[in-house]
């Protein structure tokens, strides 16, 4: 395995797929459709948790628990952006937060348990940080890509071994699914490894681990939970993260989110509040392949009647870690 600051080895980057398509994949099957030993695998991931460089986690489908999620811009004067990013990182109820643009902005997403919280952060918490000089806050309506529905521009794997590891997504009914206090302390478990095995989770949730797979497979089929893989995009290759904010006029909006939900750029797309109404994260391999991406398959794209597109600068926290340059850390008790 490489360093930190170099791109990982195809090995590293097929092992990294095989995760995206599903993240609790027992090894020897992994290690069967790779065609390499389950001792290379298990060795191979190891390195990379231990590391730092990537985090198999389990996480709420929000809108299907019952959470509150927003996508936040808030503006800062220059020299408070960074202290600001990282207050926010420490924050329970933010999931997501990179600074972009010129370094004065910084983009987040929230995840309230109850409209009370999502609103006092909002309204009384935000605007009243030192330097903050704008807030703007969006909610997510509908989701065309994420969560279950995985990233699909690392292209390492063949079609054949992709099918061979596809975990059948379902993503159950449009109800809203209740959890209750074992489901909670499990999902706090997968929230810091979603590889953790039944008897870990057993323990926590205070049930039997037979009753633990159950209540697991149920709440992974209904859509209420999802494996996901974070990892820093450089490592994989990719130079370039940005946000795209999009104006589509509204009868467009589910044919044109569910186009750009679609391309393989493309690991996060969702319809939102305001007059941009579709919010994307781009992921491209250089500045080049951003330009090709939007005057060709946005420009193609005839209902998008305005487009912005921020850089990102610097991730600060992702699925709930902190980032140390390329390296995932878990936040602190309470953060």
């Amino acid at each position: 395995m490489k360093t930190t600051d170099q791109e990982l080895d195809r090995l590293d980057q097929a092992l990294v797929q095989a995760l995206m398509i599903d993240g609790r994949a027992a090894f020897s099957r992994i290690a069967q459709v790779l065609d390499v030993s389950d001792q290379t695998v298990i060795r191979r991931y190891r390195r990379l948790r231990t590391a730092g460089l990537l985090r198999v986690v389990g996480l709420p489908q929000g809108h299907r628990v019952g959470l509150f999620e927003s996508s936040l811009r808030v503006q800062c004067t220059p020299d408070a952006a960074v202290a600001v990013a990282d207050a926010l990182a420490r924050r329970p109820d933010i999931a997501w937060v990179s600074l972009n643009s010129g370094g004065t902005e910084i983009h987040c997403v929230t995840r309230a348990r109850s409209r009370q919280d999502r609103d006092t952060l909002l309204l009384q918490q935000l605007p009243g940080i030192r330097r903050v000089t704008g807030v703007s806050a969006h909610s997510i309506l509908r989701v065309y890509r994420g969560g279950p529905q995985r990233w699909r521009g690392l292209d390492v794997l063949s079609a054949e071994q992709v099918a061979a590891l596809e975990y059948p997504v379902t993503g159950g009914s449009d109800g809203k699914v209740t959890l209750d206090e074992p489901e909670l302390a499990m999902l706090a478990v997968l929230a810091r490894d979603g590889r953790a095995g039944h008897p870990e989770l057993a323990r926590a949730a205070g049930l039997s681990e037979s009753t633990v797979r159950r209540r697991l497979d149920h709440l992974r089929d209904s859509g209420a939970f999802y494996v996901d893989v974070e990892i820093d995009h450089l490592l994989l290759g990719f130079e370039i993260q940005a946000l795209m904010l999009a104006t589509v006029a509204p009868g467009d909006l589910a044919a044109v989110g569910a186009a750009v939900g679609g391309h393989p750029e493309v690991p996060f797309a969702a319809a939102v509040t305001g007059s941009a109404n579709l919010l994307a994260v781009l992921i491209c391999r250089d500045t080049d392949a951003l330009y090709e991406y939007v005057t060709e398959r946005i420009g193609a794209l005839r209902a998008v009647q305005r487009l912005e597109v921020v850089p990102v600068i610097r991730t600060v926290k992702r699925a709930g870690m902190l980032t140390e340059g390329s390296r995932l850390v878990d936040p602190p008790p309470g953060g």
